[in-house]
């Protein structure tokens, strides 16, 4: 049996209609809200890891501070627009124009999940 969604347009610019869009507004609202306990709690899985270009952190407590460090000098205002999105069966990416408190940027995120956690986070802006 399939869930049937009803599509918001919610904090991310674009219908959430799949638990994996559900995910993304999800990740967004712990960013706009500044609560990286929240966010890792809720989307990471217990040995996770985020890797960019400049780094590469593994594990719930590892992720947990970096967000916080992230969230502590970086402030997400909100989603502009969610300029591209694709998901899968075991992840989804997405590209968003993002407003934060040095100004409008471009970010990037692929996410592989583990059932309904996140195993693996790709994370990229310009």
């Amino acid at each position: 049996m399939q869930t049937i969604l009803q599509p918001t347009q919610g904090l991310v610019a674009m219908p959430v209609d799949t638990p994996k869009k559900r995910m993304y507004e999800n990740q967004v609202r712990h960013l706009i809200a500044g609560d990286a306990d929240g966010l890792v709690d809720d989307n990471y899985h217990e040995h996770a890891t985020i890797a960019s270009f400049k780094f590469e952190v593994s594990g719930r407590e590892a992720l947990k501070a970096h967000f916080r460090n992230f969230m502590g000098s970086v402030k997400i205002l909100e989603v502009l627009s969610t300029d591209n999105f694709a998901e899968t069966a075991r992840g989804f990416s997405f590209e968003a124009t993002v407003r934060t408190n040095f100004g409008i940027g471009k970010v990037y995120d692929v996410f592989v999940l583990e059932g309904d956690k996140v195993i693996y986070h790709f994370t990229g802006e310009k």
